[in-house]
């Protein structure tokens, strides 16, 4: 049985590249081909592409998805989903993820990859049973991270968990690309012996050395590995599809794709990369290799974001410095695994330790309510003088953050009955408001006289 292969070219590799920008005709031009590729899955949605619609795209992403599956009716379509943040920046209430699930399904989604950044099983569990109930493929992925307390034991555990949970299968979500050759055969290997559940194995090439890392999870038995489409891989993307095609052909591993289908869609993917190469939007520097995430565990988009903060301030100088202060916020915090919104919001606070000369002499409202309990439970015990120095003696919760979270998918769908045509534009609302409404109104040509909500 060969190894299976996701493509994320259309979901992952877009959004690590060229921040999402790929639009649904130019997605439309490869689809067909990638439909009778061969692949396992192709990833093509959730993560950021929902909110890139609505804000930059003027599209809906309910009508991509939609479109993308009539494109598409031989392979599975997946989409990464944030756990109780659904595909948005925070928690929201249960019926909203219930139905959001819900839709995703009824719109062609066949495989849900359900992850929480902190790896708090109790924010997956509204997304995995309603994942369950209406019968789509649960895929809970569990964020990878190197900490004293991030070690083989642990991710094993937290698989056991999820497999007891329902998981239908399990994936290493290694975001920042610091999962080492070693450690994969490790891990991968424990957690073939500990678990029943196909693994999928997902990294980024940023730190230069994911194609090493995937051959030694294939030899320690991986059954999934995610890879791109050439033109959209590589960088702070996914390794070469095609690379890896004909590395494991005539091997027990080989993924059997189409090369011919690749190859088409190949050509045409290249001239649409090099319009956003020509506008500015794809970098080169995301297409290089940057070793220094290995050392400092900072993943790439984490890195570009510190420099972008450093040069609005006119203050590159201290990069090194800035560099040298994310594991020490990180560890204050209890190490909570570097993706999003975790990532931003550690790098932000080392910014301005640095900046202000005085650790935490200012702090972001996100770190409060990080301090507070309210994006769940630190991985390990959060350092008290800086919890109290912060917060001061304000209560922590301990209890699942949502649980206080009144249903709201009803109230949202009365308030916006004049705006909202279905189910699905109630949801868009719910994960951003004011960008849904404001695109709605132009998708149905509403005049502000037709509708009388406050906005």
């Amino acid at each position: 049985m060969g190894v299976k292969i996701v493509d994320t070219a259309l979901r992952d590799g877009s959004q690590s590249l060229i921040a999402t920008r790929l639009t649904t005709d130019e997605i439309l031009r490869v689809a067909p081909l990638l439909d009778k590729a061969g692949y396992y899955a192709l990833e093509v949605w959730g993560g950021a592409t929902f909110d890139s619609c609505l804000r930059f795209l003027d599209e809906d992403p309910w009508e991509r998805l939609r479109a993308i599956r009539k494109a598409c009716p031989n392979v599975k379509l997946q989409m990464l989903f944030r756990g109780q943040n659904i595909l948005g920046y925070h928690h929201y209430s249960d019926d909203v993820v219930e139905k959001f699930v819900e839709k995703s399904l009824a719109n062609g989604i066949d495989i849900i990859r359900v992850f929480d950044a902190l790896n708090d099983v109790r924010n997956l569990k509204s997304a995995v049973d309603a994942c369950i109930k209406y019968h789509g493929h649960c895929q809970i992925a569990l964020s990878y991270t190197t900490s004293p307390v991030h070690t083989v034991d642990y991710y094993v555990e937290l698989a056991k968990k999820v497999e007891k949970m329902g998981a239908h299968s399990l994936c290493i979500k290694d975001m920042a690309g610091v999962l080492l050759p070693g450690d994969a055969y490790e891990l991968i290997s424990r957690l073939k012996k500990e678990t029943k559940l196909p693994i999928e194995l997902h990294s980024h090439c940023t730190g230069g050395v994911c194609s090493m890392t995937y051959l030694k999870a294939i030899e320690a038995g991986v059954d999934i590995i995610d890879t791109a489409l050439t033109p959209l891989s590589g960088g702070t993307s996914q390794p070469s599809t095609e690379s890896f095609n004909y590395a494991l052909k005539g091997t027990k591993y080989d993924p059997k794709l189409d090369q011919s289908k690749l190859d088409e869609a190949s050509a045409i993917l290249a001239k649409i990369k090099d319009k956003y190469l020509k506008n500015g939007t794809l970098k080169v520097k995301a297409l290089q290799v940057n070793p220094n995430i290995l050392r400092y565990q900072v993943p790439g988009g984490m890195l570009s974001n510190l420099m972008s903060q450093l040069d609005k301030q006119g203050a590159m100088d201290k990069y090194e410095e800035v560099l040298k202060e994310v594991p020490n916020v990180r560890k204050d915090m209890g190490y909570p695994p570097l993706v999003t919104p975790l990532s931003q919001m550690v790098g932000t606070q080392a910014v301005m330790n640095v900046m202000t000369g005085e650790r935490y002499k200012m702090v972001p409202k996100e770190i409060k309510d990080y301090l507070h309990g309210l994006y769940g439970a630190a991985p390990a015990p959060v350092d008290e003088e800086v919890r109290k120095k912060i917060i001061g003696d304000d209560e922590v919760i301990t209890y699942r953050p949502a649980d206080k979270l009144e249903p709201s998918f009803e109230k949202l769908k009365k308030e916006y009955k004049k705006i909202a045509k279905c189910d699905e534009d109630v949801l868009s609302i719910a994960l951003f408001e004011n960008i849904a409404v404001d695109f709605l109104k132009r998708k149905y040509g509403l005049k502000a006289e037709e509708f009388n909500v406050t906005l």
